[in-house]
């Protein structure tokens, strides 16, 4: 409870510095161009400051944007946000409550649906959720009988699989919850058949699996051959309305650091997968390192 009350306060503080001023002058205002993160790693951002020549610019409140920059500008950075996604928070943060108030609803929810889990940061390898349910065919199929996940999660795949039913579509699930203790194996097992620096590509290491939260999916065939399936077509347009985020789309291997894995689906809750959809294009990988740059900036107060 103590943690959750440090994260709301500064959120507080700044949707009332927020305001009502129009948001265009400041948001040309931006951030000033940051090359050396926090640890000493560096990094181009393209965040620029872009001044207030313009003639008949709104008038802004100059303390309101510094109280931004100062709050803000590391947490970008260190994000590793693109420039083009960094504004659309910046505008939305700068012009209205909407971005911090959906922030706000999803630090007030279970932890693990937003915790980054990845090459970087790493569960216990003894984590397990305390509320695993064994998946039971439903609307959904199964392949195996030994699959589990999180009760939150299998209500929310429940109700998307029933969706995708009704438009003619069946969603079956071939892998689920995995312990630390099964991921060694996994991991292992491809590091022996392909090479380490080829394994590190398609699979995590013990600890760094999401599989490990127990809220995430892998729907059959495991295979690149999902992509060209009309299962495949139907959950990347409809997934995130039940809650659940592609976590390694096409093309971004160098930031989420996995290769595509059309079937590979974590659930994040219907907040979070809204809040990716409308201000990160859809990349999960790069909402949850804006909440954990965000909380780790915080983590003082």
């Amino acid at each position: 409870m103590t943690r959750r009350i440090s994260i709301i306060i500064p959120l507080l503080v700044l949707l009332f510095a927020c305001g009502n001023e129009p948001g265009e002058a400041a948001i040309e205002q931006g951030i000033s161009q940051q090359n050396t993160l926090q640890g000493g790693r560096e990094q181009e951002q393209g965040i620029s400051q872009q001044g207030m020549s313009q003639q008949g610019s709104a008038q802004y409140d100059p303390d309101r944007v510094a109280f931004h920059e100062d709050k803000w500008r590391w947490i970008y950075i260190d994000a590793g946000i693109p420039s083009q996604l960094a504004q659309r928070v910046i505008a939305s943060a700068l012009e209205g409550p909407d971005f911090i108030i959906e922030l706000l609803a999803l630090m007030g929810q279970d932890p693990y649906l937003y915790i980054l889990v990845d090459k970087e940061n790493v569960l216990p390898i003894d984590y397990e959720p305390d509320d695993l349910v064994s998946l039971r065919a439903g609307s959904f199929r199964i392949s195996r009988n030994d699959l589990s996940l999180r009760s939150m999660a299998i209500d929310a795949l429940e109700e998307m699989a029933r969706a995708a039913a009704a438009d003619g579509i069946t969603l079956t699930v071939g892998s689920s919850y995995r312990s630390g203790t099964y991921q060694a194996e996994v991991y292992q097992r491809w590091v022996n058949q392909l090479g380490q620096t080829e394994a590190d590509r398609i699979s995590a290491r013990p600890g760094h699996s999401q599989h490990q939260l127990g809220l995430v999916v892998d729907f059959v065939p495991i295979d690149p051959s999902f992509a060209d399936t009309p299962a495949s077509r139907w959950l990347l347009e409809n997934a995130s309305r039940y809650g659940w985020s592609l976590s390694y789309p096409e093309g971004l291997e160098h930031i989420t650091g996995y290769s595509y894995e059309s079937w590979h689906y974590r659930y994040v809750g219907k907040d979070l997968a809204a809040l990716i959809d409308n201000y990160f294009d859809g990349i999960q990988h790069y909402a949850l390192k804006l909440i954990q740059a965000w909380m780790h900036q915080n983590q003082g107060y």
